[in-house]
């Protein structure tokens, strides 16, 4: 891998990971398009890392506030919307890992991804919710969508502000819990994609490609936090919603005449 496919990934790890359309997935396909069937684990883990990077430094005065009362109703929220993550992600971690390996749902996927994208942003002028109204129930529905986007091409960041407008969460505060969600979520994945490290074979990847593509990773991931942010206050999910649909299509079509 040269410096330039690691920036294209690195571009879609931060991209995608934020916008409601599949970091997973993006991912897959990215690494279809330069023939890598594996990017490596060791560049997987680092453009998450770009990702986290990110999505700290937009949400840096909150995660302060958050240390300094530690046992603040936000804190049980967040442990609350972990918790289902945590618990289907180890349930089912060896069949998520062989269906990522596969692809074979893919397609499938994105087209459900559109479909929970349609059916919420119809539900957005709903929204009352702020956070002080947040129930612990409204944080368990959202982490176990949350858990369910283990999935490949099922968007973490759209499943779980769809499961806030599901449950009649205001546009702004869906879109700021879902992304302060992320944090434990992305971490956590990173913490045992290092750990696999320690399992793996080296990898020969060079010190500017890593470092270019988390780079990457941590600048798109800046920006589309910040402008998914500002879009879920006066615009539409149902932009992403086509998109995933003509996406998913196409790799049916690809799959059915053998070609992805």
């Amino acid at each position: 891998m040269d410096w330039f496919e690691a920036l294209i990934l690195g571009i879609i790890q931060g991209l995608t990971e934020f916008l409601p359309i599949s970091s997973t997935g993006h991912l897959l396909l990215g690494r279809k398009l330069f023939g890598l069937e594996d990017a490596g684990l060791l560049l997987d883990s680092l453009l998450h890392i770009g990702t986290l990077v990110a999505v700290v430094t937009v949400y840096w005065q909150e995660l302060k506030s958050i240390v300094r009362k530690p046992f603040s109703r936000i804190t049980w929220l967040l442990v609350a919307g972990t918790l289902p993550t945590v618990i289907i992600g180890l349930a089912f971690k060896d069949f998520f890992e062989e269906i990522s390996k596969t692809g074979i749902t893919v397609g499938w996927e994105f087209l459900a991804t559109g479909c929970i994208l349609w059916l919420a942003d119809t539900m957005k002028k709903k929204g009352h919710k702020t956070l002080q109204q947040i129930t612990t129930m409204d944080a368990l529905i959202i982490g176990s969508f949350q858990g369910a986007a283990i999935l490949p091409a099922l968007s973490r960041s759209g499943l779980t502000i769809a499961a806030a407008l599901f449950r009649k969460i205001d546009k702004a505060t869906a879109a700021y819990f879902s992304f302060l969600l992320s944090i434990p979520a992305i971490a956590g994945g990173c913490v045992l994609q290092l750990k696999d490290l320690f399992f793996q074979r080296s990898e020969h990847l060079s010190f500017s490609a890593l470092f270019i593509g988390t780079l990457a990773s941590a600048l798109f991931g800046y920006v589309a936090v910040k402008w998914m942010i500002s879009l879920l206050k006066k615009g539409s999910l149902k932009g992403f919603a086509v998109y995933v649909w003509a996406l998913g299509a196409f790799i049916l079509l690809l799959q059915g005449i053998h070609v992805f």
